[in-house]
């Protein structure tokens, strides 16, 4: 099985506890996870768009990893999207889908409580519907969108036996995208 692309989009992951410890156990597995940091490789936010869709042909499994910014992605990932998944290539009257039935998922941190991405708490809307848009994104290029997985809590519960704990599970969920 090839190795599952994980594209992180922080832009400040030299102090994210939970990021750091994510990329952290995917580096043990070298030969099933591919760790793609694109704050790295463009801090100019100059996409080298074919690059970027080489390195997604290449891939049948892909994870975008990033931290939730006022409910939304961080604006380099949105940039990313916007000059990466191109008409012709992606989508599009004459297009070659070139991501269909690529699996696709993202990982989320989040700074406040599960119990505020509630239909009935503080924010009034659930994680599942905030990424809504990547979801008809993905679907809309013929990819196979698989879920989002999220540490609630980053910014005050962020303890090293609950990331420890919420670890294992990301490294299961990846496997349950790889898996299919």
């Amino acid at each position: 099985m090839k190795q599952t692309l994980v594209i992180v989009i922080h832009p400040d992951l030299e102090n994210s506890l939970i990021n750091q410890r994510w990329l952290e156990e995917l580096n043990k597995y070298p030969e099933k996870y591919k760790i793609y940091d694109l704050h790295k490789l463009y801090p100019d936010e100059k996409i080298d768009v074919e690059k970027e869709q080489q390195l997604l042909e290449a891939h049948d499994q892909i994870v975008f990893q990033f931290p939730l910014y006022w409910f939304n992605c961080p604006p380099l990932f949105k940039k990313w999207l916007d000059v990466v998944l191109t008409h012709g290539w992606a989508y599009g009257k004459g297009s070659s889908y070139k991501l269909n039935n690529k699996k696709i998922a993202l990982s989320i941190t989040a700074g406040i409580n599960e119990e505020d991405y509630q239909v009935s708490g503080r924010y009034k809307y659930t994680l599942k519907q905030l990424t809504a848009p990547f979801e008809i994104t993905f679907n809309y290029v013929k990819a196979d969108y698989r879920s989002v997985f999220a540490f609630y809590g980053a910014e005050h519960h962020a303890t090293s036996d609950r990331i420890e704990r919420n670890v294992q599970d990301y490294i299961s969920f990846i496997e349950g995208v790889r898996r299919g």
